[in-house]
């Protein structure tokens, strides 16, 4: 498969909606937000934990893309991550979830950090700033958020998981922890390698990568995104990140959807927001 069909197939499956029962959550409700800095509006997915009504506790805050995919099978092509499932199943270490919808045919340039000669993109910084300067200035104040960096998580798959790993890069002081799900980097993979090498990265950051063993074997790419993700994390770890800050998973037979993202959410997820150093 050339990489023009895959990166088609990806945007069809990320796009494409279907008709069929609502399985979201209770605790899931959404919101429409201005976004200046791409010139649009957004629809926001927000998960809030079972207790919050009951109680007056603060929690931390996961920031995740494509959130048509997150919460509930009417709106994602090929499956949900069960994202809300989840967390209605456990009682503790719980976290408020902001899903970000993409942009449908914008969706590439809101999650690329730089332009492609090819695909084009290259608005991360935009996408991105509309988290930190309108996005979540607004959930901090109307939530009971812990809201500093290390409180403070972004996640996605693909071109999400790619520009999770630009973001706390690029954005130390906002952003903690990355969630970074088969990531595109092959993309970006010049750029993104020049920036990590040329950054100076908090060792104390965290990041859980993933990826399976079968995604990109079939891409018309010299990029693997196997080898690409071992090397990124070679370089973070030579950066001074804590090797017990990063984990860096290969899933065997794993391909690139849905189901192998929401099959290692749980595992990630409790290694994420376990603050216990």
């Amino acid at each position: 498969m050339k990489i023009a069909s895959f990166l088609f197939f990806f945007i069809l499956v990320s796009t494409f909606k279907i008709e069929a029962q609502s399985t979201a959550s209770k605790q899931v409700s959404k919101f429409t937000i201005e976004a200046p800095q791409l010139d649009t509006q957004k629809t926001i997915w927000i998960y809030l934990p079972k207790g919050y009504k009951d109680s007056n506790k603060s929690y931390p805050v996961i920031y995740m893309h494509d959130a048509q995919n997150l919460f509930d099978d009417k709106t994602s092509y090929v499956g949900e991550w069960k994202i809300d499932e989840y967390l209605d199943s456990i009682e503790t270490n719980l976290s408020i979830v902001i899903g970000i919808e993409h942009g449908n045919e914008k969706r590439i340039d809101e999650l690329t950090p730089y332009v492609h000669p090819k695909y084009g993109g290259g608005k991360g910084d935009a996408y991105l700033e509309f988290i930190i300067e309108a996005l979540k200035p607004i959930v901090d104040s109307k939530y009971r958020t812990l809201s500093a960096k290390e409180h403070t998580t972004i996640w996605g798959s693909s071109l999400g998981g790619l520009i999770s790993l630009y973001a706390v890069i690029k954005y130390p002081e906002v952003f903690g922890k990355a969630g970074v799900f088969s990531p595109a980097i092959w993309i970006n993979k010049s750029e993104i390698i020049s920036l990590v090498k040329e950054a100076s990265i908090d060792p104390g950051k965290k990041f859980y990568f993933l990826v399976g063993s079968e995604e990109g074997k079939s891409m018309d790419s010299a990029s693997n995104m196997v080898s690409d993700q071992h090397e990124i994390v070679k370089l973070l770890k030579e950066k001074g990140v804590n090797d017990d800050h990063i984990i860096n998973k290969v899933i065997l037979d794993g391909h690139h959807n849905e189901s192998l993202w929401s099959t290692y959410f749980p595992e990630a997820y409790q290694w994420l927001t376990n603050n216990k150093e």
